[in-house]
């Protein structure tokens, strides 16, 4: 089963396989990673107003655009931004993705996702906060219709938060992004998405590395990856899962070596036994690695 994109509700298509620049802002970070991406073929880069690492971004692609040998043009690639919670509400969202176009060098964002359902100096339970997501959906419904950016989302949603939004707006989301892994399974968002035709895009796939670097061990894991070819590494089992599950991935690493291994989620396809087992470790091992907006109103 080689999957290397997802069909999206308005046609287009998603790469499963992307790469996480969290925590990276220059380009010294950066460039060996995502030059190692490209190479391995990589097609979807993940970035965020809040990682502070847009300028550094757009100065690699301009790069990677001017530089024959990647044979990779903009249509090529597929850029991922999101809003910081700082710049909820209509004209400052707009604002937002202008800024971020800009930072990019770009002309326009492949996907635009409200990066969090909350506004930053606001109380958890204040009003506001529905008010400015909703305020921020509409404008990234305009610039998706003046086609600054191709596809809109949200990112780290609950259940409440997205039907709410799925009751208001006028274009249903293109892909929801949150935390998913065997020890967090989300069973009622992975639903309503499903039912709505929303692509699910997993983050921290790999719980942050705890889940790969004996913070936390799942049971049978490191079996699981010895009975593959080669003895495929721990971290690529759990990517592969996701992408069984017809989830896109966003893995993130500052190792160059890491990013190539983690390209070889499509030279393996796991059991069912296998996926059955990774299926069931929510069950008896839960944890959260990232944030919680469930008391968000």
């Amino acid at each position: 089963m080689t999957v290397n994109s997802y069909k999206l509700h308005n046609g287009n298509h998603i790469p499963a396989l992307g790469l996480g620049t969290y925590r990276m802002k220059t380009v010294e970070q950066l460039e060996p990673v995502v030059t190692q991406a490209i190479r391995s073929g990589y097609r979807l880069i993940d970035t965020a107003e809040v990682y502070k690492n847009e300028a550094a971004l757009g100065t690699i692609l301009e790069r990677i655009f001017a530089d024959a040998s990647y044979e990779v043009q903009r249509k090529d690639l597929f850029i991922t931004s999101k809003l910081s919670p700082q710049h909820q509400g209509y004209e400052k969202c707009y604002q937002a993705v202008i800024d971020s176009l800009n930072r990019l060098q770009l002309d326009y964002i492949d996907l635009y996702l409200i990066h969090w359902p909350g506004t930053s100096k606001t109380k958890l339970s204040d009003p506001r906060n529905q008010e400015n997501r909703m305020a921020s959906y509409r404008a990234l419904e305009q610039l998706y219709n003046e086609g600054k950016v191709k596809q809109i989302g949200i990112s780290n949603y609950t259940k409440g938060h997205l039907q709410h939004l799925l009751d208001h707006c006028t274009i249903v989301p293109h892909l929801h992004q949150f935390e998913l892994h065997p020890c967090l399974h989300q069973p009622e968002i992975l639903d309503l998405c499903k039912n709505h035709n929303i692509q699910i895009q997993a983050y921290s796939s790999l719980g942050e590395g705890k889940l790969i670097d004996g913070t936390v061990c799942i049971n049978g894991l490191k079996e699981i990856s010895s009975r593959y070819q080669q003895a495929t590494t721990e971290a690529v089992v759990l990517l592969r899962w996701a992408i069984q599950h017809g989830w896109a991935i966003i893995p993130k690493s500052t190792s160059p070596q890491r990013v190539q291994q983690n390209a070889t989620v499509w030279d393996i396809e796991l059991s069912s036994k296998d996926m059955d087992l990774l299926d069931d470790v929510h069950k008896f091992q839960t944890h959260r690695f990232c944030w919680d907006s469930s008391e968000i109103y």
